[in-house]
């Protein structure tokens, strides 16, 4: 009976070694603290109590159910940057950064360029540093709070308030998994000849063998994630490198300025390039790097590498985004196309034109064609007549890149969606029956879309335009809450925003705000009184709903004004007598 005994714990340890549990978190209580930790009735017991801890909460068990936990390491003291201890951390920004190069983006890159030349570079890249402090700022919470953003909202904000940004949060992955199985339809229509429907149904289906990676663990979803990201990155540069801009035009569009033509291209980038649901994700996806929530040195730490982790992975999308337009500016922006009556319009070369109102062009790289609309469903066949010898190599590189990011990006808003839906509801589904229910959603849009758009492409653009206008209107309920929490010592304690970033984060709010007001103003110009009810009704809902969101922020920013008054005045001295 010893020997049985002995074998078994044996047996029990051997299996604790090969499937090994999550280390204990800091948030557990110690080991001393739980039922029988303290029992001498088994020394192997004793090890694997300190080793894995008490029984996880219902809250510990759903985090480990959405991602395997792994303890980072921490750096010796006075260790500022560590390579090593880096390259742990780094995975959850590529997975973040597929957001930015999603279908949508891409097509809001191609006609920046088209439309626009390289006069919003400099729009692009502040859009993508304010991405950057907005994925910041999840990070943060994740890691700090040890809940995602979802999960905050729902112990922050009352059950109405918190329902409700469920629903918008919804509202746009469904937006965004819309644009992302036509952008893959297009993709692979151009490479195969699939006609949309076709594509769109294909797409919907092969998520599932794309999400089937995520059972591998997690370390083999990043380096795929990463290897995507790296095929779209060549397939744009290679397009890029075929047809180099001028390096002098090319500079000058990080000089800010923004023509008259150029100015709904330029608020249309802000809601093209962040995505609000990615906010929530992000959040979620640092909580698999453990860290010890009782120590500020390692809680400094993963905020430091998850920062560095981020600007990396952003930075590259930034490269692929700019690589994009720059070559669409190149080939097919000419002024007078821009300054069109119904424009701003691209020089496309190739298109037939009957109407009265055609305008005849030709392109920087000597093309002629007509002034009209471009975007993803003419991108690869304009390419193929811009480029000559290598336009047959243009447009299958074109469709290679964008199939990956509709792909890519497919799996950043399945796991958005499980999280969210976990966090908000505490109702927790298989990801496959998520993937399910978001795709059934989005497919059937998708491919009324696609049968519509089938000999009609300028409407595909037109629909791909109103889906990037509902993410930047979207965008508020993922901003707010983010900044709300950040900026709150009872969820951040020390590590809440200071004042300076507080205002620099306010500040992009209420541009973000700013932008949705003109968009929707530029909407409803020229239409009839039926359509202004509509857009006031819409203003006095958003602004409401905006106002309970911020509340206790807008209380304390008003009680810290009046607390300033009386020191400024104090500082003044005495008002002096008028006649002095």
């Amino acid at each position: 009976a010893r020997s049985a005994s002995v074998l078994t714990r044996a047996s029990g340890l051997l299996d604790s070694l090969r499937y090994p549990l999550p280390r204990r978190a800091a948030s557990m209580p110690a080991v001393a603290e739980m039922p029988g930790a303290n029992s001498t009735d088994s020394p192997l017991s004793a090890d694997l109590v300190e080793e894995c801890g008490r029984p996880a909460s219902q809250e510990e068990n759903r985090s480990a159910a959405s991602a395997s936990v792994e303890m980072m390491p921490k750096d010796p003291p006075g260790t500022a940057f560590s390579c090593k201890t880096f390259l742990v951390y780094a995975g959850p920004g590529w997975l973040m950064s597929l957001a930015y190069l999603d279908p949508g983006n891409l097509e809001s890159d191609l006609q920046s360029g088209a439309y626009t030349g390289y006069s919003l570079i400099w729009v692009l890249f502040l859009c993508t540093l304010s991405g950057l402090v907005l994925q910041i700022l999840a990070a943060r919470l994740g890691t700090v709070t040890g809940r995602n953003l979802a999960q905050n909202c729902r112990a922050g904000y009352s059950r109405g308030t918190s329902l409700t940004i469920w629903i918008m949060t919804e509202i746009a992955i469904i937006g965004s998994d819309m644009q992302e199985v036509v952008g893959s339809a297009i993709a692979l229509k151009t490479l195969f000849g699939w006609p949309l429907w076709l594509g769109s149904l294909f797409t919907g289906l092969d998520t599932f063998t794309f999400m089937a990676i995520h059972y591998f663990g997690k370390r083999i979803l990043e380096l795929f994630i990463f290897a995507l990201v790296m095929m779209m990155m060549v397939c744009f540069f290679t397009n890029f490198s075929l047809s180099p801009p001028p390096f002098m035009d090319l500079l000058g569009g990080f000089e800010f300025g923004c023509p008259s033509y150029a100015a709904l291209q330029l608020v249309g980038t802000v809601g093209a390039v962040i995505m609000p649901h990615n906010i929530y994700l992000h959040s979620a996806l640092v909580q698999s790097r453990g860290v010890d929530r009782q120590d500020h040195a390692h809680m400094s730490q993963a905020n430091k590498y998850n920062m560095l982790d981020s600007a990396v992975a952003l930075f590259i999308s930034f490269l692929i985004n700019a690589a994009l337009l720059t070559s669409f500016a190149n080939g097919f922006f000419v002024e007078d196309c821009a300054r069109a009556e119904d424009g701003p319009l691209a020089c496309v070369p190739g298109v037939a034109c009957t109407g009265s109102d055609c305008t005849l062009c030709t392109s920087g790289e000597g093309l002629r064609g007509f002034c009209g609309e471009i975007g993803l469903d003419q991108g690869g066949d304009s390419l193929l007549l811009l480029l000559g010898k290598n336009g047959k190599l243009g447009e299958k590189l074109f469709a290679l890149g964008v199939l990956a990011a509709g792909q890519a990006s497919t799996m950043t808003g399945t796991f958005a969606g499980q999280y969210v839906m976990e966090g908000f509801l505490e109702w927790k589904v298989p990801i496959w029956l998520r993937t399910l229910i978001t795709r059934s959603i989005a497919l059937g849009p998708a491919v009324v879309v696609a049968l519509a758009t089938a000999d009609q492409p300028n409407l595909n653009n037109t629909v791909n335009q109103w889906l990037n206008i509902l993410q930047s209107v979207q965008l508020p309920f993922a901003l707010l809450p983010v900044l709300h929490f950040c900026s709150d010592t009872e969820f951040m304690g020390q590590f809440a925003l200071r004042r300076r970033w507080q205002a620099l984060c306010w500040g992009l709010a209420a541009t973000v705000i700013g932008v949705n007001v003109y968009l929707v103003l530029d909407r409803v110009v020229g239409s009839p009184w039926w359509a202004w009810a509509l857009a006031a009704v819409f203003f006095i809902a958003y602004g409401a709903f905006i106002s309970v969101i911020i509340r206790s922020d807008l209380k304390r920013m008003f009680v810290g004004a009046r607390a300033c008054l009386p020191s400024v005045r104090r500082a003044e001295g005495p008002a002096a007598p008028l006649n002095s």
